[in-house]
């Protein structure tokens, strides 16, 4: 049986990808102060700690998601040849994680064209 679904390892992804969206998230007030008179200089990245582009992070999830529908496919295609070690419930553990992160991203891409024409649509 290969490519269970383990539980711990699917956390440790969901961490990992909510630790790297955080930073993009506005920088939290200190003592009160909001930080609107000073100058941007708290802002800026430390060339030491390169921090990824949103578009890096939006590839980076493509093609963990197609990777997921090819394993998936390939799995169903191994199942129908007969190949000694394939079982049904792995085939069909893999196509439904291959339809929800398929949906999941759909539902990221659609949010993005909302957010899109929304900015659009307001006046300068």
């Amino acid at each position: 049986m290969t490519d269970r679904v383990d539980i711990n390892r699917l956390l440790g992804e969901m961490r990992s990808i909510k630790s790297q969206t955080q930073v993009f998230q506005r920088p939290q007030a200190v003592n009160g102060d909001l930080g609107l008179n000073r100058g941007l200089t708290n802002l800026q990245a430390d060339p030491a700690n390169k921090v990824p582009s949103f578009g890096d992070l939006m590839t980076k999830a493509i093609n963990n998601v197609n990777d997921v529908q090819q394993k998936s496919s390939a799995m169903a295609e191994a199942y129908e040849k007969g190949v000694a070690g394939v079982d049904i419930t792995d085939v069909m553990i893999a196509s439904q994680k291959a339809s929800v992160s398929f949906q999941a991203m759909v539902q990221v891409r659609n949010k993005l064209v909302e957010a899109y024409k929304d900015v659009m649509s307001m006046p300068i």
